[in-house]
């Protein structure tokens, strides 16, 4: 066979991606950085669940959307959010098709692993004030020692108002650090495996050291406290009914001499969250079919409670829209698709003897399509058949949007689940998609800004699509 021909055969026959700014042009290139300082604009507004859902009001306000009421009279074109208890957010843009022919559903989740404080956090040990945590989602304790730390959150005090408390964002703001041992002292810890050398019980947030004046004890502590009365009329007691957050104060950076990486924490899964958000705020008119996007709280800890994605929640805003058009919510799943957006694993050089290298998704080659997540024997995962993976195949080429497959290292190796499974539990076609992050769940993740646009074309793509 002549090395022409054999080419040619190979080209038609064999699979090989190609990296992706092999296809991006000067003006597409243009496009995608502009994007990702939207981006990261986004990233430093939402450390925490709350103020994600605070500054998509926001967005979408700007955009037309007006909060959703029961029993609104609602036509098509109209934009609507409903926010579920300041965690989390579902927005809808109405269809030309009533919701007999489904729904072009985006899910997402704003939750990160961080460092919640305990009920009773404060104390005072050797004339130092501290506050407790407990670790929130998968994170790595050693890896929160020695970083600066911003805390976030609400305290709701005793006669029932709220107070909002930021403190290390702005320039000039204190900021908060866990202690480590010094190399000096350390012998005994080198000795212990990485999960022992920090232990939960020693993730204690360093506030304070200046006494009170007078005499007595815990007068650091009580310093600390008068400090937080003068600013926002809090006692003691008020941390009982409280949810304050310990993240990392890192603002989102460029990465690398080419600037073609992001730098952040909390882009599992907030990198997917504004692709899924800020692809329905740019649909151009009505879309054919209802786009939905949910953007779900407590996915790092099982997607439970009032505001994750087994909530009944969405069931009762999707119900709400079918009565208004006379459909059943069944029939209006049935029909339905729905794009879960999380982040995958990329494959990292440094560590290759965990990867599953011809499946693992790679920085700048597209969005991440994974057929199943879960761990081992796809224990926990959703499974989308190969009808649904052939459909995006048709969907992604015809809207030039560069993808990949993913999968979470080797079969034995470990794994990890997503929100999909819960949207698949409702009889809706789901795939999980998304961006694969390098470091994922460590203060500072890394993802690629090419593969940032493409998961935004993607759902984009999605959302305007007809015939899922």
């Amino acid at each position: 066979m002549a090395e022409k021909e054999k080419n040619e055969w190979a080209e038609k026959l064999a699979y090989a991606p190609k990296n992706g700014y092999e296809r991006l042009s000067a003006e597409e290139e243009q496009a995608m950085h502009a994007y990702c300082e939207d981006y990261k604009d986004f990233l430093d507004h939402g450390k925490t669940e709350r103020l994600c859902v605070e500054h998509c009001i926001e967005l979408a306000s700007a955009r037309g959307f007006v909060p959703y009421e029961k029993g609104m009279a609602l036509k098509t074109g109209d934009k609507v959010y409903y926010n579920n208890r300041g965690k989390a957010i579902m927005l809808a843009v109405i269809g030309e098709q009533d919701l007999s022919h489904g729904a072009n559903i985006g899910a997402a989740h704003t939750d990160a692993p961080r460092l919640d404080l305990k009920p009773r956090p404060l104390y005072e040990e050797a004339e130092l004030a501290y506050f407790k945590t407990h670790h929130y989602g998968g994170i790595r304790k050693y890896h929160w020692v020695t970083i600066p730390l911003e805390l976030h959150g609400v305290v709701v005090r005793g006669d029932g108002s709220t107070v909002a408390v930021h403190i290390g964002a702005d320039e000039g703001d204190p900021q908060f650090i866990i202690n480590d041992l010094l190399p000096h002292l350390g012998k005994d810890q080198m000795r212990k495996t990485m999960e022992e050398g920090i232990t939960g019980e020693a993730l204690n947030i360093v506030i304070g050291s200046m006494p009170y004046a007078g005499e007595g004890r815990d007068r650091v502590k009580l310093a600390v406290l008068s400090l937080l009365y003068d600013e926002y009329g809090i006692t003691e007691e008020d941390f009982l009914s409280a949810e304050l957050a310990a993240v990392p104060a890192f603002p989102a950076r460029d990465i690398g001499f080419d600037r073609s990486m992001i730098g952040a924490y909390g882009q599992d899964d907030r990198v997917c969250a504004y692709a899924e958000l800020r692809a329905i705020l740019d649909l151009d008119g009505a879309p054919e079919r209802t786009a939905v996007c949910i953007l779900a709280d407590k996915e790092e800890i099982g997607s439970d409670g009032v505001s994750g994605m087994q909530s009944q929640a969405f069931e009762a805003f999707m119900a709400d829209l079918c009565e208004q058009q006379d459909v059943a919510l069944r029939h209006c799943f049935a029909r339905s698709f729905c794009l879960s957006a999380d982040v995958c694993a990329a494959f990292d050089p440094s560590f290759p003897e965990v990867s599953a290298k011809r499946t693992e998704a790679k920085l700048n080659y597209g969005m991440g399509i994974c057929k199943f997540t879960g761990a081992r024997g796809k224990s926990g995962t959703s499974d989308a058949s190969a009808e649904l993976v052939a459909y995006l195949r048709r969907l992604f080429a015809d809207n030039g949007v560069v993808w990949q497959l993913s999968e979470m290292g080797k079969v034995d190796q470990g794994g990890g689940g997503t929100i999909a499974k819960f949207m698949a539990d409702r009889n809706i076609d789901t795939i999980d998609a998304g961006v694969p992050v390098l470091s994922m769940h460590a203060p500072f993740e890394l993802v690629a800004k090419f593969d940032c646009w493409m998961t935004y074309r993607g759902v984009l793509a999605a959302y305007c699509d007809t015939q899922a």
